[in-house]
């Protein structure tokens, strides 16, 4: 039977119920909070409005290059905290599993109100905010939600509805963390049954993070197309 199969069951039966005890402090307000601190930026970290407009002006108000610049910048930052995260085994989960959901939570929501912002979106907006959190489940998950009536659209449609609807801010925190919690958990897992060197298994976790961020990234860009502001 293929590895993969094996490790996918494995993640199922015995990783994913006890996620919530390896990642104890990873609740659903996180999520929120690693949003507010990406678009409001805090330390040494910019805003997401201020990195997008250097960026924009670096690229002589070259939209669609901005963001490409953007998505790649961000990349770069979730293969670094993959990689350092990455590192030990299932003995390290409790502290690496928090720690990975965090950072990434925080790398891919900037870099999304980051497009958003670039493309014309309002990031004080809840609508809009709500539409960052639905890129980062990606477009299988959104379709699979679309159909099961849970969200009302992919994310432009979020972004735009007629009205902000209060009930999508805690499903959209609550699938998010649970998505970034169990890929993490996965990871975790997978660099423990793959090899038991401590640097393949931050190797693994910088590829890991780096592609998934970069996934995230083309599906904003593909989704939040330009509008005008008001």
């Amino acid at each position: 039977m293929a590895k993969g199969g094996v490790t996918g069951r494995i993640v199922r039966n015995h990783v994913a119920p006890r996620l919530p005890r390896l990642a104890p402090d990873v609740t659903h307000s996180f999520v929120r909070e690693a949003l507010n601190r990406a678009i409001r930026g805090g330390g040494p970290l910019p805003a997401a409005a201020v990195t997008a407009d250097r960026l924009l002006t670096a690229a002589r108000g070259d939209v669609d290059r901005a963001v490409h610049d953007l998505i790649e910048a961000h990349v770069r930052y979730a293969g670094a905290q993959g990689l350092l995260t990455g590192l030990g085994g299932i003995i390290t989960a409790a502290v690496a599993i928090p720690a990975n959901v965090t950072g990434l939570a925080l790398v891919q929501c900037r870099m999304v109100a980051a497009i958003a912002h670039v493309r014309g979106y309002d990031l004080d907006d809840p609508r809009v905010r709500n539409a960052i959190l639905t890129c980062l489940l990606g477009p299988d998950v959104v379709e699979k939600r679309i159909r099961e009536r849970k969200l009302p659209g992919p994310p432009m449609a979020v972004a735009t509805a007629p009205v902000h609807d209060p009930h999508l801010d805690r499903m959209l925190s609550a699938e998010v963390t649970s998505d970034l919690i169990s890929r993490a958990g996965g990871k975790r897992l997978a660099i423990t049954v793959a090899r038991r060197t401590p640097l393949v298994g931050g190797a693994v976790g910088m590829s890991a993070d780096a592609f998934a961020t970069w996934r995230v990234g083309r599906y904003a860009d593909a989704e939040l197309r330009p509008r005008t502001r008001r």
